[in-house]
Parts: C-alpha cells; sequence; structure tokens
C-alpha cells in the first residue's frame, strides 16, 4: 500500500506542513481539489480512523453557512457531505504504514514526522 496524503494545494497550513516532511518521504501527494476523493479512498479512511465524524472538519465555512452545526448529523450525513464538497473532509489526512493521521494538530504532524523517519 502506497502512503499518502490528501490536501488541498491552495490550503497554507497544509503546504507548510508537507514542506516540514523529511526530505526522502515517499508521501503520493494528492490533492482533494484537483482530484475528489472517490468512494473507495473515504472507506479506506473510515477503516482506518473508525468513523466518518472523525474525518469531517467542523471548521469548513460551509458546515456553519449550511445550518449543519444546528443538526444532528449521523454517520452516513458525514460520509454524504465528505464526499460532495472538498471542504468537509478534514485537512491534511495521511495514511503511513496502515495507520491514519488526521488533521493539523501539532502533535499530529509530529507523530506523522515519526512515522516517516521510520
Amino acid at each position: 500500500m502506497t502512503n499518502k496524503v490528501y490536501h488541498l494545494s491552495s490550503c497554507d497550513t497544509c503546504r507548510k506542513i508537507i514542506k516540514s516532511l523529511p526530505e526522502n518521504h515517499s508521501l503520493e501527494l494528492h490533492d482533494i481539489k484537483q482530484n475528489p476523493i472517490t468512494t473507495e479512498q473515504l472507506e479506506e479512511m473510515h477503516q482506518l480512523s473508525g468513523s466518518y465524524e472523525a474525518l469531517f472538519s467542523k471548521k469548513a465555512q460551509l458546515y456553519k453557512s449550511l445550518g449543519l452545526k444546528d443538526q444532528n448529523l449521523t454517520e452516513a450525513d458525514f460520509k454524504k457531505y465528505i464526499l460532495e464538497h472538498y471542504t468537509f473532509l478534514s485537512r491534511p489526512v495521511f495514511i503511513i504504514e496502515n495507520k491514519i493521521y488526521i488533521g493539523n494538530s501539532k502533535q499530529n504532524v509530529e507523530n506523522v514526522i515519526q512515522a516517516l523517519n521510520r
């Protein structure tokens, strides 16, 4: 299985994180705006993370503008919205050696760098 990062090339935070990775990393870069994630890719992320909610970004502008924060969203809703619009995927999402790392927290980025240095 290929190590991957699902990111947004127009996102400064994603660019900064990818730039901070070890130079010899062998990650396949997947820009989710240019190349929307497929159901199969989302299923793989779901299998590794255990839930669609864990992959869902509640920071997205659309989350607020669509009034989703006032709704009781189910796992099926989270899946549907992630597949409908790239902004709902919490970014970046790394898959390294069959482990998933979601989001841009400092701890998460440190864990990704450690995983890549193994």
